[in-house]
């Protein structure tokens, strides 16, 4: 028999939605905020010649830069106060992220609840300023030395880095306020879109190439089939989870015996979703932004650009291991097996088969590491996949795994997200309805 949730799922439609009146305005508060985002991607920086930044983009288009301008909506190569959207945030969270788990004041106030995350979050902004003003001086030096500048000197430089960090601050700001007050993550909404923007240009520019011949229309019908096959995937591995049975124990209340019920705790095969891979993107963008712009740039930062760059062995190695490792430490963050054994425990709830305490624990960790390891592999398989076809078939446009992986799991997310706040509004409108009537057979 069907439970009341799902029940309640059921008779979810377009009626339902048009009652939840909430649900409406977190919706076109995030389609608000997200319409500010893409206008901010064209307000162009002060002072920037157009003409050789349209060279550079070209030389870059289906580099590590084009997975750059990819994140960002186009913003980097039209050189707006977005040019770096918001990856000095994303790289300033893996970086506090990784002092809670290895630097003992850090975990120290992760565990203070409220009060330690509020504190987290204050480091993680100011570590953001630092990165952002760091990239955005590298980035307004670079151009100088390319040419790409009408006056350069220090106001160039100073007004570049006061432009660049507060578009970034805003961007960070805005991606706080679509989560509290919208729909989804804000942060994973904000790159989301910059994704999905590219998506039109990026199938008009092939489909003129295959009019002009440089692609057969069959290649182009190929293409279009493996990336719904890599959708299809994607849905289907990040939908894929364990359920672990719970038994609880039977209890004597008066004459009654109540208790006995059997639930399941879901553990999904890929924990960590699409974080290991935008984390692993975000490092290998750092020192990859400054050498790619410099052309006078010292041997050495030559060389590292060329290892670092798609196809490359080194950059192909890294990638995966930097995946593994992010799918590991997130799952590790987001899932403790000995707390969860301790509240099972607490609740008077066990494993069929499984003592409780430490045995739980030890296999809650049996079963996350073996789901991690298939979840990274998955991860791995995605992301990487691409760069090959990248390589062998010379695409006119960056086409990334990890692009495909941010729009589906997104997607996925919000939708998700949607759905629970019309069940929620569904719960709501019955307790009205519950109430109305036990005032009536009052009076």
């Amino acid at each position: 028999m069907a439970s009341a949730a799902e029940q309640l799922a059921s008779n979810l439609n377009f009626s339902a939605f048009s009652k939840a009146e909430d649900l409406k305005r977190r919706i076109w508060f995030t389609l608000g905020a997200l319409v500010i985002y893409r206008l901010g991607t064209y307000i162009p920086l002060p002072g920037i010649d157009m003409g050789v930044m349209a060279e550079i983009s070209k030389r870059n288009a289906t580099g590590i830069l084009g997975m750059i301008d990819m994140f960002s909506g186009g913003a980097l190569w039209r050189m707006t106060i977005f040019a770096l959207n918001i990856m000095p945030y994303i790289s300033a969270s893996i970086i506090i992220q990784l002092l809670t788990a290895i630097h003992p004041p850090f975990e120290a106030l992760k565990k203070e609840g409220d009060s330690g995350r509020k504190k987290l979050n204050q480091y993680t902004r100011y570590l953001t300023v630092l990165l952002a003003s760091v990239q955005a001086f590298a980035l307004a030096r670079t151009l100088e030395a390319n040419g790409a500048t009408y006056m350069p000197g220090m106001f160039f430089e100073l007004s570049t880095v006061v432009n660049i960090v507060g578009g970034t601050m805003f961007l960070m700001w805005l991606g706080e306020q679509i989560t509290a007050r919208g729909i989804g993550n804000g942060v994973s909404l904000i790159i989301f879109s910059g994704i999905v923007a590219n998506l039109p240009q990026s199938a008009l520019r092939m489909l003129d190439m295959g009019r002009e011949g440089q692609f057969h229309s069959l290649f182009i019908l190929a293409v279009l089939v493996a990336i719904c096959g890599l959708i299809a995937f994607i849905v289907f591995m990040e939908r894929a989870q364990r359920k672990v049975m719970i038994q609880y124990p039977k209890r004597q209340m008066g004459n009654k015996v109540v208790g006995g019920e059997t639930n399941h705790l879901p553990l999904k095969l890929n924990v960590a979703g699409v974080i290991p891979p935008i984390f692993a993107s975000s490092i290998l963008m750092l020192p990859s932004t400054l050498a790619s712009f410099a052309t006078n740039a010292p041997d050495w930062v030559q060389t590292i650009f060329f290892h670092l760059g798609h196809g490359r062995p080194v950059f192909m190695i890294l990638y995966s291991f930097l995946i593994v490792f992010f799918a590991f430490f997130y799952t590790a963050i987001v899932f403790n097996p000995e707390e969860t054994s301790e509240n099972l425990k607490k609740s008077g709830a066990f494993i069929p088969g499984i003592r409780p305490g430490a045995n739980t624990a030890s296999y809650f960790d049996y079963l996350l590491t073996r789901l991690t390891t298939l979840g990274a592999l998955y991860l791995v398989f995605v992301c990487i996949l691409p760069e090959f076809l990248q390589i062998k078939y010379a695409l006119p446009f960056y086409l990334g795994g990890t692009s495909v992986l941010i729009v589906v799991s997104v997607t996925i997310d919000t939708v998700g997200q949607v759905h629970s706040h019309l069940l929620a509004h569904q719960y709501e409108h019955l307790l009205k309805k519950s109430k109305l009537h036990s005032k009536g057979r009052r009076r």
